[in-house]
């Protein structure tokens, strides 16, 4: 099977595009796993059409004859303006600036989908939106990845203390829980956000860190004891925190082992978050840095995902 993208390509430039004759965009986006370049021979079941997403110039009818099938597959059209489609997908205003609340509470799977695809044709400027959701700025990503370390640091005695009473089947969702912290700490290392949990893995396994870490962190859920499991995480650890300091995303970390409270879990631990803390210059950021400083924020925005629903988000983001 060919690639959707490549299919919904051909739709444009074959049917759509010769027939509109008014300046517009045209392009992929969105929903999809073909969107996302995930796409197989399953993924033709549903919702997998020959589709084009069409941006008009506000006030501008358009009407389109278009065949219902294109290469033997369901054919679609949606008409939209720029604003309004941001709007109603993240609750963007492309006529406005981006807030370090924006970025905060964007849901990153709701980016990629955005910033994925393809652009087929650009009279209106889709690509420059697209451009300035292509990543977080870096100080709202500093943030991010302060908030990431601090999601992995105080868990990673709980290995360790939840199944010295006896309770393995606790270490273990304890484990897999910070399996998935260290795989979205690559993520923001790598500077690429994370899709939902259906292509998560398969997301991971393509970058670039992805090869090493991914035994690793294997090695972590297949471990049958917690001293085991205990030593899989502490070398996860080191290795994200060693690609940390390859990036040379701030001055290098040392790595050191230790027992918290004396008790005998041993845990590795970089400063990470003080490192990245002191490089925030963005006085919001600081703000919310300070006001929050262990996040969490992308479990809060997992759960209100919807356009609408940033508001929510955007008042616990406000103290002021």
């Amino acid at each position: 099977m060919g690639s959707g993208l490549g299919l919904c390509r051909r739709f444009y430039s074959e049917v759509v595009g010769p027939i509109v004759d008014v300046p517009h965009s045209a392009g992929l986006m969105g929903r999809g796993s073909e969107v996302l370049g995930f796409d197989d021979d399953m993924s033709t079941d549903h919702n997998c059409e020959a589709r084009v997403l069409l941006f008009v110039e506000d006030g501008v009818e358009l009407r389109l004859e278009v065949p219902d099938a294109f290469e033997g597959r369901p054919a679609l059209v949606e008409v939209h303006t720029l604003r309004q489609y941001f709007l109603d997908q993240l609750g963007f205003d492309v006529d406005g600036t981006l807030t370090p609340e924006d970025w905060l509470t964007f849901p990153e799977s709701i980016l990629r989908q955005h910033t994925a695809g393809g652009v087929f044709h650009d009279d209106l400027g889709l690509q420059a939106v697209r451009d300035r959701l292509a990543y977080y700025p870096d100080d709202v990503w500093r943030y991010l990845m302060i908030t990431a370390w601090w999601r992995v640091h105080p868990e990673m005695n709980l290995v360790g203390r939840v199944g010295y009473v006896g309770d393995e089947l606790g270490s273990t969702l304890v484990g897999a829980q910070l399996v998935q912290d260290l795989m979205q700490l690559c993520f923001l290392l790598e500077r690429t956000y994370a899709p939902y949990s259906k292509w998560f893995g398969t997301a991971f396994a393509r970058l670039s860190c992805g090869p090493a870490i991914g035994p690793l962190l294997r090695d972590v859920l297949r471990a049958e004891t917690w001293q085991e499991r205990e030593r899989a995480l502490s070398a996860v650890y080191r290795a994200v925190g060693e690609l940390h300091n390859r990036l040379a995303i701030t001055a290098p970390v040392e790595l050191g082992v230790e027992r918290m409270w004396d008790r005998p879990f041993e845990v590795v631990w970089g400063d990470f978050p003080g490192a990245l803390s002191a490089a925030i210059q963005d006085p919001e950021v600081r703000r919310i840095a300070d006001r929050w400083p262990v996040g969490g924020i992308d479990r809060v925005r997992n759960l209100l995902w919807k356009a609408g629903d940033r508001r929510h988000l955007l008042g616990v983001l406000d103290s002021r």
